[in-house]
């Protein structure tokens, strides 16, 4: 077998490979794309090592939390891309959208009776993490999960990062020895070992949806929220890489001076294309650098973790490689080394202490978490941005900490805020769920952020924002007709 990175791999369980399988698994449950996939590239490795056919299994469950209309959509619309990608390429792929909850148990196990060897995704938050560690050790066959998050592989890294400088300088030290190991661009040839894999008659008896065509799904049928309806955008790996090319042709060029403009549509959108794994970093990483003619002996052998100048490009590549790897992957770094990210405990002490300190001060205002949801506050510019986040499923990210800093102020405690803000963001936000999503959750009451002066009432030492102040510093009378209702 060809090399392959090894910090990417990381055991699932302490199996063998089973030499008289039919096949090798691939199950896809984060890289949901066929370019660009550290998963499948290592699949396909296996497959034609061992000589036997590939079978893609894309599963979506109807059991996680918050699933919703919006979020089926944008993965059945990524399922359609994948699906006509392997039948160009002769590849078995099958999609199974769950009718029922429990329905798809056992599933996986099933399947990998007959595998010779399960290759996964490995991803460190949400429900996946706790699913992958639950079903993987339950497998009868050698089991690996494939690291094809970012550029910087999590195993990399020995500790949890506090500081975005801190990533940042660890990064310049240590990125450049992994930026030559990239993922097959077009991992999906003409297979040597081709053919469709035949599923023996239990199997498609139980879980007969696993071949069923996904031009006759109707979101109509699955037990989820349906009041949180699709947004106007469309997922898949196709409309990723559409999105992709008119930010570098339209907004790139501005992206150092306008991102942070919530009256400006600046920022790339490619968000929720990450979190599905519909798009990769590295290919992200690719179009850029191709596009400024870059290469590695560009990087300046300064490691001081400042945020500009280490890459040797233009300004605002720069700014879009600083939100791509440092703060995006720093999300990652967190996530897959800290089980309690998304708790109150994994504040840093300064920001718990101050939060605590001030956990009985008078709040102006007290609202629950139907009243936020339902965008009923006394600030018009608050709800308008609840109002977007909910019928849009995004929000600008400046918008957003705004959103979070009002929610601290408006909770009868700081743990309530952060109930509130993960469910809300959870909800509706298209990119929610995320590593990187609960960085910005986070954000808000201290996480990657100093202690700022003067102490303040229920804040005490944590960044306060305001309304007041974002309507002075920026137009916000065309966002308010748009959203304000």
């Amino acid at each position: 077998m060809r090399n392959f990175p090894p910090e990417r791999i990381r055991p699932g369980n302490a199996s063998n490979a089973n030499l008289k399988g039919d096949y090798i698994l691939y199950w896809m449950v984060a890289n949901r794309r066929t370019r660009w996939n550290f998963s499948l590239q290592r699949a396909l490795d296996w497959s034609r090592e061992l000589r036997k056919p590939l079978l893609i299994v894309e599963p979506l469950s109807c059991d996680y939390p918050w699933a919703s209309d919006r979020f089926h959509q944008f993965i059945l619309e990524g399922m359609i891309d994948n699906a006509n990608a392997c039948q160009e390429k002769r590849i078995d792929y099958r999609a199974y959208l769950e009718p029922k909850r429990g329905a798809g148990d056992g599933l996986i196990e099933a399947l990998a009776e007959r595998a010779a060897v399960v290759v996964t995704d490995d991803y460190p938050a949400f429900f996946l993490a706790r699913m992958l560690r639950r079903a993987t050790h339950r497998l009868a066959t050698k089991c690996e999960l494939i690291d094809s998050n970012g550029l910087f592989p999590m195993a990399a890294t020995d500790k949890c990062f506090v500081r975005a400088y801190d990533f940042r300088r660890f990064l310049q030290k240590n990125l450049p020895a992994h930026l030559i190991d990239l993922p097959d661009a077009e991992p999906l040839p003409v297979p040597e070992i081709g053919g469709t894999v035949t599923l023996n008659g239990s199997i498609k008896k139980r879980w007969p949806e696993i071949a069923r065509p996904l031009s006759k799904v109707s979101l109509e049928e699955f037990p989820i929220d349906h009041t949180v309806r699709s947004v106007a955008f469309t997922g898949g790996p196709q409309a990723a890489e559409g999105c992709l090319e008119r930010f570098l042709d339209q907004r790139l060029d501005a992206y150092a001076t306008m991102r942070n403009l919530p009256e400006e549509k600046s920022s790339s959108g490619l968000s929720p294309y990450l979190h599905f794994g519909h798009i990769s970093s590295h290919y992200i990483f690719d179009r850029l650098m191709q596009r400024v003619a870059w290469s590695v002996e560009q990087l300046a052998d300064s490691t001081t973790g400042a945020r500009s100048g280490w890459w040797g490009v233009d300004e605002n590549t720069e700014a879009l490689l600083d939100q791509l790897v440092t703060w995006r992957e720093l999300g990652f770094n967190m996530c897959s080394h800290r089980n309690d990210y998304e708790r109150f405990s994994s504040l840093p002490d300064w920001a718990q202490k101050t939060l605590r300190q001030h956990a009985k001060d008078t709040r102006p205002y007290l609202y629950d978490q139907d009243s936020f949801d339902a965008a009923e506050t006394h600030d018009p510019l608050w709800n308008a941005v609840q109002r977007q986040l909910a019928q849009s499923g995004e929000v600008h990210n400046y918008l957003r900490m705004l959103w979070g800093k009002k929610i601290l102020e408006w909770s009868e405690s700081p743990q309530e805020a952060l109930k509130i803000m993960i469910h809300l963001n959870n909800k509706y936000a298209v990119d929610g769920r995320d590593p990187n999503s609960y960085s910005g959750i986070f954000w808000v009451l201290g996480r990657y952020d100093r202690a700022w002066g003067p102490e303040r009432p229920i804040f005490g030492k944590i960044r306060y924002m305001s309304s007041e102040n974002t309507a002075r510093k920026y137009r916000t009378a065309g966002y308010l007709e748009k959203w304000g209702g």
